[in-house]
């Protein structure tokens, strides 16, 4: 289908829905579940693009992996640190945790492993990675750009020891560190330079490094100790709701005024989306929280808000989705680094609104988003699942809105437009 037609309602959304696995904690699960030593059970997986693409690697790396999209669930059998595969071409698609986490899964190999995507994954930013695992002795050629996709790593264990990173345009590649540290040649210390973006994505690395049996220690917030000789446990792990996409469905009732519970989703979620709750309750809506559900009830009105999204950079798009129906200006801050994703993100939302008529000033940093009427109009979605959702939420109190490409939410939410419409109550 190249095109959806979203149909505006005249009245509230009142509804309750079940989100699936959160990507981000899928692949972090993978990977881990993959160094274990035993078996493990992934509850509640995510089976999009993203995470079959990484499973896919973890296979091909000679780790056995079976996948159960109908009960949601993964089962792998942990090599206690072995890649056993020594030679593997290795390709991620669009998927930025896959891309890190694999690169960084096989320097502890002992083989020849070959690494590509799509053309934007080849744009995106690996280098400081990269430039890790080549100081500890890893020889790694490039096939084009230094720094950048397509690539070959000559595993030969990761030597661990002092290390310092950038994190300044994503933590993903401080978290594939983390992962596998405890199975470096020695202790090791990361050190990172400057600022860190979107650090509670590292905060749900080291987390979920704890359930699985693994301590990470921090003297500072920039400085990570892992002790060598530590090993993940194989365990049975369920997987929470992915915050992230549960976004659209409480910007849903946000917009419209209405209701809408999501299952098994809470604040003491590791996610760091899940902030997006306060943001809402700013704006305007009543948060109730149960022992196992979050439930948001949109006001007659949304307010407008200046926030720093830095933490909750993913969900930049849904919030300036809703934007024009705030009472005042929404102001988004911080968030720099979204530049570098899936597309260039900040120009990307305000190319968009500015498309439906939108009054819009952009920053290096983020946008101002001024509250007026919506002229009807196609969004492109520039090959971006979080283009696709977010304004599918605008389309709920402006007639006329049409979504291009709608299925690139496969990349982490392949039934999103069916769980949308049911949401809505339209078949």
């Amino acid at each position: 289908m190249d095109t959806i037609t979203i149909p505006a309602l005249n009245r509230p959304v009142d509804a309750t829905v079940n989100i699936p696995g959160s990507k981000s904690i899928t692949n972090r699960a993978l990977l881990v579940a993959a160094l274990a030593q035993g078996d493990s059970t992934l509850e509640n997986a995510l089976f999009s693009e993203d995470s079959e693409y990484f499973a896919k690697c973890v296979e091909q790396l000679g780790i056995p992996i079976t996948l159960n999209p109908a009960l949601a669930q993964i089962q792998v059998s942990g090599k206690g640190g072995e890649i056993p595969a020594k030679q593997a071409d290795l390709f991620v698609g669009l998927a930025g945790t896959a891309a890190r986490f694999i690169t960084a899964l096989v320097a502890l190999g002992k083989g020849e492993y070959r690494l590509d995507g799509v053309p934007r994954m080849r744009e995106r930013p690996m280098g400081d990675l990269v430039t890790v695992l080549q100081n500890s002795g890893i020889t790694i050629n490039f096939e084009g750009n230094p720094g950048f996709m397509p690539y070959t790593i000559y595993g030969q264990q990761f030597a661990g020891g002092h290390v310092s990173l950038k994190a300044n345009q994503t933590s993903q590649q401080l978290s594939a560190l983390l992962m596998i540290a405890p199975y470096a040649q020695q202790d090791t210390t990361i050190e990172v330079e400057g600022t860190m973006v979107s650090q509670s994505y590292v905060k749900m690395t080291c987390r979920l490094m704890a359930d699985f049996g693994v301590e990470v220690s921090q003297t500072d917030d920039n400085i990570f100790h892992i002790k060598a000789g530590q090993r993940y446990q194989g365990r049975n792990y369920t997987i929470e709701p992915d915050a992230s996409n549960a976004s659209y469905f409480f910007a849903a009732a946000a917009v419209t005024g209405g209701r809408v519970r999501v299952n098994y989703l809470t604040k003491a979620s590791c996610q760091g989306d899940i902030l997006w709750l306060n943001v809402l309750e700013q704006m305007g809506c009543q948060i109730i929280e149960g022992a196992d559900y979050t439930e948001v009830v949109g006001p007659e009105q949304l307010q407008g808000i200046d926030v720093d999204m830095n933490d909750m950079s993913d969900l930049v798009q849904t919030l300036g989705a809703i934007a024009p129906y705030a009472s005042s200006p929404v102001t988004i801050r911080n968030v720099e680094h979204i530049r570098y994703k899936e597309t260039e993100r900040i120009r990307a939302v305000v190319t968009e609104l500015q498309r439906l008529g939108v009054k819009v000033e952009e920053f290096a940093d983020g946008m101002r988003i001024e509250p007026g009427p919506i002229t009807p109009a196609a969004i492109e979605t520039y090959h971006d699942h979080r283009m696709a959702m977010a304004f599918s939420v605008t389309g709920l109190k402006t007639p006329g809105i049409i979504i291009k490409d709608p299925g690139c939410t496969a990349k982490t939410f392949p039934d999103y437009f069916t769980r949308f419409f049911k949401m809505i109550g339209v078949s």
